[in-house]
């Protein structure tokens, strides 16, 4: 039996802010944006891991409305969605988010766990973090 991921999910508040910044400031390609009604099926992935799609969702999307509030208060705090990135270059990359705007919750550090990485903010507060192995 093989298992491999293929879908993750994020929840934004704006799915085209959303995408300017996973797609213009990470560097992701887009592989999906499908209109659903008022929704819209929405993914991107790294150029490096094609199969490997980040969906990006409002809260309102398969929730109900007290569910879509509840998550919605979540993101807004900055405490709901996080994802961890490997690069290669963590100084370009911590230079090119903080050029972007993005909010940095940390600066490049040392790890005791083998890797120096970095911290910030995607546009939805969504905590996203930045590695790479020393």
């Amino acid at each position: 039996m093989t298992l491999k991921l293929s879908h993750t999910f994020m929840i934004v508040d704006d799915q085209d802010k959303a995408l300017a910044f996973y797609r213009d400031v990470l560097g992701l390609q887009l592989k999906n944006d499908v209109p659903l009604g008022d929704e819209r099926w929405l993914t991107v992935a790294p150029p490096e891991q094609p199969d490997v799609e980040i969906v990006l969702v409002t809260a309102s999307m398969g929730h109900s409305p007290q569910d879509a509030e509840a998550l919605s208060a979540l993101l807004a705090k900055g405490v709901l969605g996080s994802a961890i990135f490997a690069t290669d270059d963590l100084a370009a990359t911590f230079e090119r988010l903080r050029a972007a705007g993005a909010e940095v919750l940390q600066e490049p550090i040392d790890q005791p766990y083998g890797v120096r990485d970095c911290a910030f903010r995607d546009p939805a507060g969504n905590h996203l973090r930045f590695s790479q192995a020393l």
